[in-house]
């Protein structure tokens, strides 16, 4: 089980917890999510941060709306485990007839979510790497994530400042589908497991970046979790700009191109992978239990690799250098 830090206090029930923040002046409305996955507790730490300069003075909303949510799972923080009884950032969507907890959590979620204009949800990952964001589509008018934002969500993930954005999410996730039925097209039932917090905001009608702050244990990571906020308040001029910030410098754009599942036990990687590792084309990057080797399809980046994947999930991402300019 993960140590937490002694500022922040295990919920000792399922009890979710919601600060807010308003102005008299009206403005943008942001939330801000950590603890989507329990074992992820930078996020809740970064929260607790800027709540903190809040509480205090230190910090003062000149306008508009901030909802800070600490701890997402509250279920899954108590245990300690990156869920409660399912992944709470897969179908995340209003149900009539909620049937486990994170549906339930969801139900609360959602129309917090619907309330706002800009979303910024915190997560770590499992395997060693350094924080990166993830956007959404691009503009367009297709079935599959209809969205006329992509310029303002693009903004947002230049100005969190981290070294890599990575797009193509979902795009993906409906490949992912399609790869593990055979080539059939995935149906909006099986879409819609795919839909995690930032697709429910776009649906809404507004926008939402996913920052990734590094790897669960980074001793760094609550302080990515913090600047984040303050970047987004002070983007959105939520609060006062500090004299001499320095402009964002335009990162590298990654476009996640594929999936590859585990499919056994026995499925082993050629040596420790970390997020954003390099490979070239045709470099070995993982052995199947049948002796399947697995390379690179051409150059370009692990993302996400898991060694403790489970059998029928996601074992590891592969990405390439996007042409897409924030």
């Amino acid at each position: 089980m993960p140590t937490f830090p002694d500022l922040i206090p295990l919920p000792c029930d399922e009890t979710l917890r919601v600060h807010a923040f308003a102005s008299t002046v009206p403005g943008p409305r942001l939330i801000v999510l950590g603890g989507v996955h329990g074992d992820e507790t930078c996020g809740t730490e970064g929260i607790e941060r800027v709540r903190a300069q809040l509480d205090t003075g230190g910090l003062q909303l000149l306008r508009g709306r901030l909802t800070l949510v600490p701890v997402a799972n509250p279920l899954a923080r108590r245990r300690g485990s990156r869920e409660g009884e399912r992944n709470l950032n897969r179908l995340f969507q209003p149900s009539d007839h909620p049937a486990d907890y994170e549906a339930r959590l969801t139900n609360l979620l959602c129309p917090l979510l619907a309330a706002h204009d800009v979303l910024l949800d915190l997560h770590s990952f499992q395997s060693a790497g350094e924080a990166f964001s993830m956007i959404g589509p691009r503009d367009n008018s297709g079935l599959l994530e209809p969205f006329s934002r992509g310029a303002e969500e693009g903004r947002l993930a230049l100005h969190i400042g981290t070294p890599r954005v990575v797009e193509g999410w979902l795009d993906i996730y409906a490949a992912g589908l399609a790869q593990r039925a055979g080539g059939a097209p995935p149906d909006d039932a099986a879409l819609a497991f795919g839909w995690g917090t930032n697709e429910y905001m776009r649906s809404c009608g507004g926008y939402g970046v996913t920052l990734e702050c590094g790897q669960h244990q980074d001793p760094a990571a609550p302080a990515v979790a913090e600047q984040a906020i303050l970047s987004a308040l002070r983007l959105l001029g939520l609060v006062e700009v500090p004299v001499g910030a320095r402009p964002p410098v335009q990162p590298t754009l990654l476009r996640l191109v594929s999936v590859t599942d585990r499919l056994d036990e026995g499925d082993q990687f050629v040596r420790d992978w970390a997020t954003f590792d390099a490979v070239a084309q045709g470099e070995p990057i993982g052995l199947r239990n049948d002796g399947t080797l697995l390379r690179a399809e051409r150059d370009g980046f692990i993302v996400f690799p898991n060694a403790q994947a489970l059998v029928g999930t996601e074992w590891f991402y592969f990405a390439v250098e996007s042409d897409r300019v924030l």
